[in-house]
């Protein structure tokens, strides 16, 4: 069954979701950053999970803030 849900608890969700993933940005580039990593696929991996949750990022704030990072 779907729940559902109004404008304001929708928007809530969607922050909600925001801040975790500009959590996980910060998580996975310290770990790309970290200098005591020597393991280059731990590495690779790391920085293609920063893309991936920056791009995430992107999207929810041109949901939240529609036009505000102009095509960037």
């Amino acid at each position: 069954m779907t729940e559902v849900v109004d404008s304001d608890e929708l928007l809530r969700r969607i922050q909600r979701a925001r801040g975790c993933a500009e959590e996980e940005v910060r998580r996975w580039r310290s770990r790309r950053d970290d200098p005591g990593t020597d393991d280059a696929d731990a590495a690779r991996e790391a920085a293609g999970r920063v893309v991936a949750y920056e791009a995430v990022l992107r999207v929810l704030d041109e949901i939240l803030t529609p036009g505000r990072h102009g095509g960037d």
